[in-house]
């Protein structure tokens, strides 16, 4: 199959690239982090999420986060809604479409938010009619999609189980996540391949943590089955809480350079995203995970 012409990337750094730092990000660099992503031609920007601060600190000035961005045009502005109460207050922020999250691990769903996966999607049937009822866009989250931390192997068919129910139940579309980062090309082909029996290709997006040095690989892989949709996060910030070793996202720096290199369109200005990447890492006391990134702020291109 010959690969997309164009891919769109949901930039996920402000909200699932910052929510693990331990010590709390100030509000006005999330901001300035928003507004600089927004400024180098990023559609689409996941800015916050709206959750209980007791679980998840970081994201305790999701309003005002929301609230003090610079809104472009041209940007779409999401949210992480769990709940009915988090719905009500992203839309009061003013997030343009929010996203509800299941897991195609059994094991994970309990340990991550103390549920079975059946009773978390459940959970969001009112989230999904609630923002059915506002216009709202609604997209879909499967955690380990190929790997748990707690059982090992995930079926390719309990991933494509779950993404049918999220996109049945009303997302627009589901971002299939590698959140440990064990997937290789091999394993997420037969992934996607499992999902795309239920969902349209065109419906689906990529969602790989770096943890084994093989997101870019699995881009790649996912590129040559048709996908054309992947979340990336700025200078490769993040992990997972609850999944000992996993690292960051894969770098939006990254991702972006091999697109433009396979002659894709993005949108994107790679050169403003290379700086913003080495600015977010010095204002936060972290490395800066994108090798593109690192290699175009040193002038090694």
């Amino acid at each position: 199959m010959s690969l997309p012409a164009k891919v769109k990337i949901v930039e996920v750094g402000p909200r699932d690239g910052l929510q693990n730092e331990k010590l709390v990000v100030p509000t006005d660099i999330k901001i300035e982090l928003i507004n600089r992503l927004a400024d180098a031609g990023l559609s689409v920007i996941e800015a916050t999420s709206f959750v209980s601060p007791k679980w998840v600190p970081q994201m305790g000035d999701n309003a005002a986060v929301m609230q003090g961005i610079k809104r472009n045009p041209s940007t779409i502005y999401t949210a992480l809604t769990p709940n009915l109460q988090g719905f009500d207050g992203a839309v009061q922020a003013g997030a343009n479409e929010v996203a509800i999250f299941g897991a195609a691990s059994e094991s994970f769903s309990r340990k991550n938010i103390n549920c079975s996966i059946a009773e978390s999607l459940k959970r969001f049937e009112p989230v999904v009619s609630a923002a059915s009822a506002l216009e709202i866009p609604v997209r879909g989250y499967v955690s380990c999609v190929v790997g748990c931390p707690y059982e090992g192997a995930v079926d390719p068919q309990k991933a494509a189980e779950v993404a049918k129910i999220l996109f049945d139940m009303g997302c627009y579309e589901v971002s299939l996540g590698d959140t440990i980062g064990v997937g290789n090309p091999a394993t997420i082909q037969r992934m996607i391949e499992a999902c795309a029996k239920h969902i349209p290709i065109s419906k689906l997006a990529g969602h790989y943590h770096d943890t084994y040095g093989m997101a870019i690989a699995n881009i790649y892989a996912s590129l040559e089955m048709g996908m054309a949709v992947f979340d990336s996060s700025i200078a490769g910030l993040g992990g997972c809480p609850y999944a000992k070793g996993a690292s960051g996202n894969v770098a939006t720096e990254d991702v972006v350079y091999l697109l433009h290199g396979l002659g894709i369109e993005t949108g994107i200005d790679l050169a403003k995203l290379a700086g913003i990447g080495d600015w977010i890492s010095s204002a936060i006391n972290r490395p800066n995970g994108a090798k593109a990134g690192r290699a175009l702020c040193t002038g090694n291109e």
